[in-house]
């Protein structure tokens, strides 16, 4: 990549960061990416539900960083249900790149209200789509408007948003994690109140500087995330190698940009990994030594343990009060061995209870013991 278009480049990412933890940059972010890769506009399209009947949630659609609400609901709601492009779209190859034209049959181009009318007016004829898989199953469509010159897209325009695509789908990720975090609009440093998601802040080095109370827990806890002398690492032998890629293309050095990037830790109990999400912090200035934050680490719990009360889970279930406890525990993600050196116990000991349990409530796995747990619980 020539100097030039790294520039450009690194200025978009820098944006999208901004952007990510605050989504009032996003207009200003989409406004620059619109500027860059040569379209007069883009959209978002996020849904949810299985491909032949998505059920479209989210819509984002500016020209250079203009939001046109009024044009979005007049798709959804006249538009999108008979757009035969949309079926095609989503059975694309993931991260593939195709041209709006070519999501219509030569017949179509003729006769579709949604080419003909929508797209023709809204100036997305001739635009760019990608297809990218969103969280939690969701469908992610990143469409780019027809192009600012008359002369269609240059090989180098498309090469570019080639290679900005995974860089919106970790925008979106990071996104939906913070909003289900009741985060939005927050900063590296507000994020540290947050009781719902765990958050850690690194320094140049790697090295943990500071964390809030949830992703101490989760450290403390251990089935999936350690501190090891200072450092996040990995419990699952399997997870450890990518993780440490993870971190290391956060804190670029020699040159390289640094990048964003999401993976999932795997877990020592029953309960669902964690997920764990990495961006990148500018220092815009020398701070004379002292240590900065260069990178910002959330932590995801999906199926994360909630408030139980051993007590209330006993009188539920007709438990013992060391049943319950254990119960308790299993929910909360502690393994056997764990369970029996917190109470002195043999890992038998910690056995028996669960057979006990498994046959009052007629269940036969750890899993069918913990949704019961967990459907009595409150969240955390």
């Amino acid at each position: 990549m020539i100097m030039k278009d790294r520039d450009a480049f690194e200025r978009m990412l820098a944006s999208l960061y901004d952007a990510m933890l605050d989504d009032r940059h996003w207009p200003a972010t989409s406004a620059l990416i619109d500027e860059i890769c040569g379209s007069m506009g883009s959209a978002l399209f996020i849904g949810e539900g299985p491909k032949d009947d998505q059920r479209l949630h989210l819509v984002g659609l500016f020209y250079r960083g203009h939001r046109r609400t009024d044009l979005e609901r007049e798709y959804l709601e006249d538009y999108h249900p008979t757009n035969e492009a949309v079926p095609r779209a989503l059975q694309l190859p993931e991260g593939h790149l195709v041209q709006m034209q070519d999501l219509f049959t030569p017949e179509e181009q003729k006769t579709s209200r949604a080419y003909n009318e929508f797209l023709l007016r809204a100036s997305f004829q001739n635009g760019l789509n990608a297809l990218l898989e969103g969280p939690g199953g969701s469908a992610l469509t990143w469409s780019l408007a027809d192009p600012v010159t008359s002369d269609g897209w240059r090989s180098s325009q498309i090469a570019m948003v080639r290679r900005l695509t995974p860089h919106i789908r970790q925008f979106v990720r990071v996104r939906q994690a913070l909003a289900h975090a009741h985060a939005r609009g927050a900063t590296e440093t507000t994020l540290l109140d947050s009781p719902h998601i765990g958050v850690l802040h690194l320094d140049r080095r790697g090295r943990i500087m500071e964390a809030n109370d949830r992703a101490s827990a989760i450290l403390r806890r251990g089935d999936a995330l350690v501190d090891r002398d200072g450092v996040p690492y990995a419990r699952a032998p399997e997870d450890r190698l990518r993780l440490e890629r993870l971190l290391a293309a956060a804190l670029a050095t020699s040159g390289a940009i640094a990048v964003s990037g999401s993976m999932p830790l795997r877990r020592s109990s029953v309960l669902p990994p964690l997920v764990v999400h990495v961006k990148p912090v500018a220092v815009l200035q020398p701070h004379f030594g002292a240590r900065s934050v260069a990178a910002l680490v959330l932590i995801v719990e999906p199926g994360r343990p909630r408030r139980v009360d051993p007590g209330t889970i006993a009188m539920a279930l007709g438990l013992t009060p060391g049943e319950s406890q254990v119960a308790v525990w299993l929910a909360q993600g502690m393994s056997v061995r764990q369970m029996a050196q917190a109470t002195g116990h043999s890992d038998g000991a910690i056995y028996w209870h669960l057979k006990q349990m498994y046959q009052k409530l007629h269940v036969s796995r750890q899993t069918d013991l913990v949704r019961l747990v967990l459907s009595i619980a409150e969240p955390g």
